[in-house]
């Protein structure tokens, strides 16, 4: 679990409830300085569902199957922690998986309903490819806007609109 989750939301539950990460399934991994290592263990309670997709970034995002598969109805989707949610982390594994010798459908399926930690690193990686985008256009031509919940809009504006070097 990132630190910053950890600070703002773990932290004080612990405080609050002693038997905290017993009850949501977690255990401390380590200690640095103020801030536990804390991270939650395989099973049904585990707020990325059944299957998290690791990738290269530099910012500690990941793909993840989610437990609340009715968030996908929502037209507001920001209701993560900056990772990404996958609708159907079981295709995509099998995507992921297809070319690989022994990992059929039931075998995933089987795998992610294990309750066991299994990593898997896919022997040809597949180069993902993360866009932000507030504004599109959809295929009748329609403009949508959504909320700029990241923030990222003034930056990208102000790399769009102001002169170079100003």
């Amino acid at each position: 679990i990132p630190a910053s989750i950890v600070q703002a939301e773990i932290m004080p539950a612990m405080k609050a409830d002693p038997n905290y990460l017993k009850k949501n399934n977690m255990e401390i991994v380590n200690s640095n300085d103020s801030i536990p290592q804390i991270r939650q263990l395989p099973g049904d309670q585990n707020a990325l569902g059944k299957v998290k997709f690791l990738f290269p970034n530099p910012y500690d995002i990941y793909l993840h199957d989610t437990r609340a598969k009715h968030l996908f109805k929502q037209g507001d989707r920001g209701f993560s922690h900056g990772c990404i949610r996958v609708a159907d982390a079981a295709k995509l594994a099998h995507y992921l998986l297809q070319n690989q010798s022994g990992w059929t459908p039931e075998k995933i399926r089987e795998t992610m309903n294990s309750g066991k930690e299994q990593k898997v690193t896919l022997q040809n990686p597949v180069p993902i490819y993360v866009n932000y985008f507030t504004v599109w256009v959809d295929d009748a031509g329609k403009v949508h806007y959504s909320p700029d919940i990241y923030g990222h809009d003034a930056h990208t504006r102000s790399l769009m609109f102001n002169p170079a070097g100003a």
